[in-house]
């Protein structure tokens, strides 16, 4: 399970986040209280994979709950009250088998349960292949929910970015849902990044229809061909144009690489944020307009910084962490 729910994990790692979830579901069944609650919370909220994981195991739970229940009567098993806690245990291992050796299915077929969740950390890419075909490829902390439904198959894009190569199949579209807006393949290959203040939509093969999901009917909606990149703010939807090399150096996140081409240093500081723990802070606004280009792996901002001072002569210096760009 855990190479599917992080894959830059160290073995170790996962395995102690896994059987942290554990503990924490096994508490869940017995004596609750709010303080118990709270510090669940806390602990989810430290990171992505604490949310898959306990989700993960917690859905095996809840399915070997089901499976009980549809048994006869006379398969089920009887338990005392004094053998409870062990019961309760032994569900929970149960539930960590059944995610172990689904962990596959759970990532490779479709229909998946409905609302999985897909998560990357900061700096991390997971592919998915789905059953009918259609891949996945997952960016920097990025969140991706499948939904069940019945005439169509349908995602929703929670934050981030993500590339889709979709099996077409007419009769049960492919729809990405990011934001106000409704992704609908035709045969498609296309990228979606949900920005602070835009989404936008790249296609690099086939068609596919962009439109709002409040249904202000087909006069709003824009279908793209190759090159097309759809951008939807506040102001509307519109649509850009893109050679095959600029396509290409989009999406070389793809291969672990960020390309820029006379990119101001505000921007390229932004994106190289992305993708690493440590920030790159532009103090002096006045350089943050200065340009660079190249090409540079997401990882590698120590790389990055070492360019920018020898060709723009500016001055880092660390606070924290961090990388502070001035003159």
């Amino acid at each position: 399970m855990s190479g599917h729910a992080d894959e830059n994990l160290s073995a170790s790692a996962a395995g102690t986040i896994e059987a942290t979830a554990a503990a924490w579901l096994r508490q869940k069944q017995s004596d609750w209280s709010e303080s118990q609650q709270r510090q669940l919370d806390e602990w989810l909220a430290q990171s992505q994979a604490h949310c898959v994981a306990f989700w993960r195991l917690e859905a095996a739970w809840e399915r070997s709950a089901r499976l009980e229940a549809l048994r006869p009567l006379s398969q089920r098993v009887v338990v005392s009250a004094s053998r409870k806690p062990f019961r309760i245990f032994a569900r929970v291992a149960a539930a960590m088998v059944v995610v172990a050796g689904l962990g596959v299915a759970l990532t490779l077929v479709w229909p998946q349960p409905s609302d999985a969740v897909y998560a990357t950390a900061v700096g991390q890419r997971k592919h998915i292949t789905l059953g009918d075909g259609t891949r996945i490829e997952l960016n920097t902390n990025s969140v991706l929910r499948l939904v069940s439904a019945v005439a169509e198959r349908k995602v929703v894009l929670e934050r981030g970015e993500a590339f889709f190569d979709v099996t077409h199949n007419a009769e049960r579209p492919f729809v990405v849902i990011a934001g106000a807006h409704r992704i609908k393949d035709l045969g498609t290959k296309f990228t979606v990044r949900q920005n602070r203040d835009n989404l936008q939509v790249a296609l690099t093969e086939g068609l596919a229809e962009i439109g709002p999901i409040d249904g202000r009917g087909s006069d709003h909606s824009l279908v793209l061909k190759p090159g097309d990149v759809a951008i939807a703010s506040t102001r509307g939807l519109a649509v850009v144009r893109r050679s095959a090399d600029e396509m290409s150096d989009e999406m070389a996140w793809r291969r672990g690489m960020l390309v820029f081409n006379h990119t101001s240093l505000g921007d390229a500081a932004a994106e190289f944020n992305r993708y690493n723990g440590a920030k790159l802070i532009i103090a002096d606004p006045a350089i943050a307009g200065r340009t660079i280009g190249g090409k540079f792996s997401t990882a590698d901002i120590n790389g990055f910084v070492e360019i920018i001072q020898k060709l723009l002569g500016v001055r880092v210096t660390h606070q924290g962490q961090d990388f502070v760009v001035s003159h």
